[in-house]
């Protein structure tokens, strides 16, 4: 089951396979971080600042 690597949260596979990094990780979630932050590329990274009007 997919999961967000940062906060435990459950995601689903289709989430999971659209945002986590290449190695599988996701660093973040809808959980942690904005829809917005996340698609302008936030949590692909550990400690990722992306998004957010920046």
């Amino acid at each position: 089951m997919a999961h967000c690597d940062n906060c435990d949260a459950h995601v689903t596979e289709a989430y999971h396979r659209v945002f986590a990094a290449n190695d599988g990780t996701l660093h973040a979630c809808s959980n942690c971080r904005g829809q917005t932050e996340m698609f302008s590329g936030a949590g692909v990274g550990p400690g990722d600042q992306r998004g957010g009007g920046g």
